[in-house]
């Protein structure tokens, strides 16, 4: 084109799927001041291209949506071709290539006729008539699949949704196409979380775990967790500890990951102020007797309500995501040696303290009702530190980790041993 001075035509000749479109319309990625312009099969192209102005910059104008015969009829054809003819030799196309991408042979066919009829080698070039477009070789395609699917799904890996790396490899097998790969992809994704939820049936509970502990470990829930919505990242979690937990779950790679991801498994942090503040305000006899004979503090605590509400389990209750997270000042002595104090109560009546986490959440609105250690009513038992139900109607499953000094691998071995009974009991694992 350059050695030419004019514009040119291109057919791209590729199979469905193999991903001519998403190639075409991203070349600016990758090829500085290359603008893609797509000419969506609603236009006509003559009136596109007469629309077009004068360019000193690369420029490619994709006719999308024509790829086959039944796309496009014969007359339309002609007509387009003749648009480009004249288009690619004018001033306003000198520095544009035209690409009609085609997935048949006879349209193949078909545009190379006009195309040397039109304008014979100085419209096609004098080597072959079309290129011929394979897309990505196979052995990318689960590369490109786990990028896709993290880019769309806060950092989530194909095995947090159900997908581990053998069924992965196999399913790139069946595929000739990156389209078809991804297609295939989406049908397991889709299988995997009904099938979940049939066994839900009689809850759609989301499960959380609650991180509180006197060494502030913000940090280490923030590495377990991807994305702004705390999701619990199953990869991490099973890198991070070496536990027994991690032995027995490796048995069900697939099942784990997107038990996890229907459960809506979350990590979230709380730090020392705020669960003393909720404790002093909405405490009960039972809990401030306790603490009392700690020589701790049941005054009201007048920012209970606020700090409630702007820390990680209210900002996600209400639908929003935690955004950056700001590192507030070290908790003073009279903090930790508070904090101690309330970790020893939760050895022995954690139940209290979730307790007042429970009226806290109803105080401020966040949930219409709760309940302390509902069994998840499965033949295996068990049952949650609190219950809630939100004010949409949906329920959430909470267990508070206490802990008076915790760390990434004691979160972690928590986290799996939680979703390991969870998916036992609703069926998913075996027992």
């Amino acid at each position: 084109m350059r050695a030419a001075r004019r514009g040119s035509f291109l057919i791209l000749r590729g199979e469905s799927g193999a991903g001519k479109s998403t190639f075409l319309d991203t070349i600016g990625l990758f090829r500085t001041g290359v603008v893609s312009v797509p000419v969506p099969s609603s236009a006509d192209v003559s009136e596109a291209l007469g629309g077009l102005t004068e360019t000193t910059d690369p420029r490619v104008v994709i006719l999308e949506g024509r790829e086959a015969l039944h796309d496009v009829s014969s007359a339309n054809i002609e007509s387009a071709m003749h648009a480009i003819n004249g288009f690619v030799r004018s001033i306003r196309g000198r520095d544009t290539l035209v690409v009609w991408p085609t997935n048949t042979d006879d349209l193949t066919n078909m545009l190379v006729n006009f195309a040397r009829t039109l304008g014979g080698e100085s419209l096609l070039g004098v080597e072959d008539p079309f290129l011929r477009f394979r897309g990505p070789a196979h052995d990318a395609f689960v590369g490109i699949a786990e990028r896709t699917i993290a880019a769309l799904n806060e950092g989530a890996s194909l095995a947090a949704l159900g997908i581990g790396a053998e069924r992965a490899s196999e399913l790139s097998e069946q595929a000739s196409t990156i389209g078809g790969y991804l297609s295939l992809i989406r049908r397991d994704l889709i299988r995997n979380k009904a099938r979940v939820r049939e066994l839900l049936q009689a809850e759609q509970f989301r499960l959380w775990t609650v991180v509180v502990a006197g060494n502030e470990p913000e940090g280490d829930v923030a590495a377990l967790t991807r994305g702004g919505f705390a999701y619990a990242d199953i990869d991490r979690l099973m890198a991070s500890t070496g536990a027994n937990i991690v032995a027995d779950l490796k048995n069900y790679p697939d099942q784990l990951g997107i038990l996890g991801t229907v459960l809506d498994a979350r990590i979230i942090y709380i730090d020392m102020l705020t669960a003393l503040a909720v404790a002093r305000q909405y405490g009960d006899q039972a809990l401030h007797a306790l603490m009392k004979n700690l020589n701790m503090s049941t005054s009201a605590e007048r920012k209970a309500s606020s700090r409630l509400l702007s820390s990680e389990l209210g900002t996600l209750m209400t639908g929003k995501g935690l955004g950056t997270r700001r590192v507030g000042g070290k908790p003073g002595d009279n903090t930790q040696s508070a904090f101690a104090n309330l970790a020893q109560i939760a050895r022995d009546n954690d139940g209290l303290l979730n307790r007042s986490f429970g009226v806290g959440l109803a105080k401020v609105d966040l949930i219409k009702e709760f309940e302390t250690e509902r069994a998840l009513g499965t033949v295996l038992k068990f049952a949650s530190d609190l219950y809630c139900e939100t004010i949409s109607g949906e329920s959430i499953r909470i267990e508070f980790m206490w802990r008076t000094k915790t760390g990434r691998a004691d979160i972690a071995n928590y986290v799996l041993t939680k979703l390991g009974n969870y998916g036992k009991a609703i069926g998913l694992l075996a027992s």
